[in-house]
């Protein structure tokens, strides 16, 4: 499998040469040449999958030839050896959880994927690689714990200073080790922006073997399609596809969800369920696409101005509007309509969603409002524990701790405080 730029500007590369790069030097991102085609057979027999074994057959088209079989199922079994359960809330609506993982959150899943593979590429470099990732939240300590400790790696991780919950901050400041974060007295955007620029910065570059850990890889986004495909292999209703509703920031979630549909995946439809931020609603109600700056938000891992992962969106449907709209709805979903989601749902089903996932909640609850009969699954993106300040108010009732996080809260914060400036990032890989 090779992987083009989509700016078309870059020579196409292989599966490893798009990991390492994270972005290709023309800025665009990588795009697979040709999408796999899961044949029906394999669909029907999906229950009869180990989740390891449907990962795997899921992944290694796209890795082909860079990794052996052997190292590539242990890196995929590593990778989904925690559960996803598909939880009902009410007649019509369905739970994805996807925050059993170690960092508590659907991250966790692209994450320990794309550290596996950067690690195992890792062993054949004599220099060191630094993953440089910027955060609005859970992408953070998903990184930070998946490449704790990880020889031959340095991670450092942008984040917006007072924009991401107590909870996150700890998971990607508390490791250490070769875990470096770098507060930003500014927006995610700015951290995005800054990240892009290290990119494509030569003079860096030369000094520093650079990647992104962000969706905007290849080995972060891909690996997202072994949940949509675990869904579907808990659904009772086979001869009825859902709905699948996803809350939406960056875009890479949803978009390897959509991947994983035109490879073979059914699905009735897709919809974007976007907080404040919601550039993609807006388009696809005018046909405008205007980016914004970013606004803070209670889900505010969803907090995206400029949403990266959108244009493969656009690529998977050859950039038509018309077919897009087919397949893809959007929802703008309030603070207020976020808080009044989690408070009543707790109250009438007993079930506690955490901010994103109380915007996904009510996304599809409206999208099956306009077309009756239709059945769906959000996806519950983190633990309500990340955002006990927010749900505890709201339902009366104290969230229970993991053991994960009561063990990084008595720990201290390690951070470096940075101007919203690309030569203060500079600087500091220049001079560590």
């Amino acid at each position: 499998m090779k992987y083009y730029s989509l700016n078309q500007q870059s020579p196409k590369v292989s599966f490893k040469e798009a990991t390492i790069k994270g972005q290709a030097p023309d800025k665009g991102l990588y795009f697979p040449e040709s999408l796999p085609r899961l044949d029906k057979n394999w669909i029907a027999g999906i229950n009869g999958k180990s989740n390891a074994a449907l990962a795997f057959d899921v992944i290694q088209p796209y890795a082909g030839n860079d990794i052996p079989e052997d190292e590539l199922r242990r890196i995929v079994a590593e990778t989904v050896n925690f559960p996803s359960p598909l939880v009902q809330v009410n007649d019509h609506i369905f739970a994805l959880e996807l925050f059993h993982g170690p960092t508590l959150a659907f991250k966790d899943t692209g994450a320990r994927f794309m550290s596996r593979c950067l690690g195992y590429f890792a062993k054949e470099r004599s220099e060191k690689i630094t993953v440089l990732v910027a955060t609005s939240g859970d992408t953070g300590g998903a990184v930070a714990h998946g490449f704790y400790d990880v020889e031959g790696v340095d991670v450092v991780i942008l984040y917006p200073s007072g924009k991401v919950s107590s909870v996150q901050e700890k998971q990607l400041t508390a490791l250490g080790k070769n875990i470096h974060a770098l507060e930003v007295n500014g927006t995610f955007d700015d951290c995005q922006r800054m990240v892009k620029q290290a990119f494509a910065d030569e003079s860096l570059t030369q000094k520093r073997v650079l990647t992104s850990a962000n969706s905007i890889n290849v080995a972060r986004w891909l690996p997202q399609q072994f949940y949509y495909f675990f869904a579907y292999k808990q659904w009772s209703e086979k001869e009825n596809p859902p709905v699948f509703c996803v809350p939406s920031g960056n875009f890479g979630n949803i978009c390897a969800g959509m991947l994983a549909h035109i490879s073979g995946l059914p699905a009735a439809h897709f919809i974007a369920a976007c907080n404040a931020n919601n550039v993609v609603p807006r388009y696809l109600h005018s046909g405008k696409y205007e980016v914004k700056e970013a606004l803070p938000t209670l889900s505010n891992a969803m907090d995206v101005g400029d949403p990266s992962n959108f244009v493969r969106v656009l690529q998977l449907f050859g950039n038509n509007f018309i077919n897009l709209k087919k397949m893809l709805s959007g929802y703008t979903i309030t603070d207020a309509e976020t808080k009044d989601t989690i408070k009543k749902v707790w109250e009438k089903t007993g079930y506690l969603t955490d901010p994103h996932g109380a915007v996904g909640y009510l996304s599809l609850q409206r999208y099956i409002a306009q077309h009756p009969g239709q059945k769906g699954i959000f996806l519950e993106t983190a633990h309500p524990v990340k955002f006990y300040d927010v749900v505890e108010p709201l339902t009366g009732e104290k969230v229970p701790l993991p053991p994960s996080v009561e063990r990084l809260l008595h720990l201290p914060k390690h951070s470096i405080v940075i101007d919203a400036a690309y030569p203060a990032l500079k600087n500091y890989l220049l001079q560590h």
